[in-house]
């Protein structure tokens, strides 16, 4: 039988964080696009999460936007999802390979190892985010 570990580290919370170009940009875009609350601090941008926690955004002058996806927004139906963001003026990224999208910009799995309906855009700064449909209980 394996020892459970117990650790010393004593968690009161956490946070994600990472950089942008520009600070006034990312408000926008974060704020009035996304529609999420944003608070800005000294150091950077506070933004709230749907659901609770929070994301901190700093201002980087060398910032070079990352090749992965460093936020997912979950959702009931992507397809809804990427309508209204196509509103807001955002544009869906596309990929031809192992993740191919659709002419929209949605991932669709074809089998039940594939992962989930999903669909990437970025933020001013270049990072990339998601929508990712999440299945019903």
């Amino acid at each position: 039988m394996q020892k459970v570990r117990t650790s010393m580290l004593r968690f009161t919370n956490s946070f994600a964080s990472y950089s942008v170009n520009d600070i006034d940009a990312a408000k926008q875009f974060y704020q009035e696009t996304l529609g999420l609350s944003v608070t800005q601090k000294t150091e950077g941008l506070e933004v709230e999460m749907p659901g609770g926690g929070k994301a901190f955004l700093y201002r980087k002058p060398n910032h070079t936007p990352a090749t992965f996806t460093v936020l997912n927004f979950k959702v009931n139906d992507v397809n809804q999802a990427v309508d209204d963001l196509n509103k807001q003026g955002v544009e869906m990224e596309h990929y031809d390979g192992q993740l191919q999208t659709d002419q929209r910009g949605i991932f669709h799995p074809k089998g039940p190892h594939d992962g989930p309906t999903i669909a990437w855009f970025k933020d001013p700064s270049g990072n990339i985010l998601s929508v990712v449909e999440q299945k019903a209980a």
